[in-house]
């Protein structure tokens, strides 16, 4: 018994010290654009072992967007009152997750290919002024995403990164005061003969998103 606990621990160890020395953890900043301006902070393996050709990567980004069209959504999710001045604003809470593939393209030296899932999180606010309106339209939403990102060295330890890539996000579930618009069709207190076509057009829940990105990339 306390052979195979040996023989167990010797293992153990190998193993984590083996990838202690192959895995290279970064931590980035970014900015850009990303269906408007966005912010975008990640954290990366660039390298499991020494034979495992995929880096990891996870990141949170937050972007501030055009929410949508007044005027409908107020019709669509509200009621048909046109008084008040309109004003507007939105912003997405996306969560990242990337599986990198490095490529030696042109005379890019420390590039990766990269794709992965992305959950996003909708917030479109709509306040009319001297209309006694303010209300927000949310939706959750799964998507995936793929791209390209390189990494050029200022020093040992800092990278100057750029990044370009393309997000699809599967229809979603939009909220709105009381009322809910469903793809599947399977509405909640859907106003007039409004249906889910009619608010996904006047509201800018992420869809296909392109996306350009750069920033800072620190070994640690």
């Amino acid at each position: 018994m306390k052979f195979k606990k040996s023989i167990l621990f010797i293992i153990f160890m190998f193993l984590t010290t083996n990838s202690a020395k192959a895995i290279d953890y970064t931590g980035s900043v970014m900015l850009g654009y990303n269906n408007g301006t966005s912010i975008q902070l990640t954290g990366s393996a660039l390298k499991f072992t020494q034979n495992f050709p995929l880096s990891f990567q996870l990141g949170i980004a937050y972007n501030s967007i055009n929410p949508g069209k007044s005027d409908a959504a107020r019709k669509i999710f509200i009621n048909d009152a046109t008084n008040g001045e309109p004003q507007k604003s939105g912003w997405v809470w996306e969560a990242r997750m990337n599986f990198l593939y490095k490529v030696h393209w042109l005379s890019l030296q420390k590039a990766y290919v990269y794709a992965g899932p992305r959950f996003s999180m909708y917030t479109g606010n709509f306040k009319y002024i001297g209309g006694n309106e303010d209300f927000d339209i949310t939706s959750d939403q799964w998507g995936l995403g793929t791209g390209i990102i390189s990494f050029f060295p200022i020093s040992n330890r800092l990278d100057f990164s750029v990044e370009s890539g393309f997000d699809y996000f599967f229809p979603a579930e939009l909220y709105g005061h009381d009322t809910v618009y469903s793809p599947d069709g399977e509405n909640i207190n859907a106003r007039n003969d409004y249906t889910y076509k009619d608010a996904d057009s006047a509201i800018n829940q992420p869809k296909l998103n392109f996306r350009i990105m750069i920033g800072f990339n620190y070994h640690f």
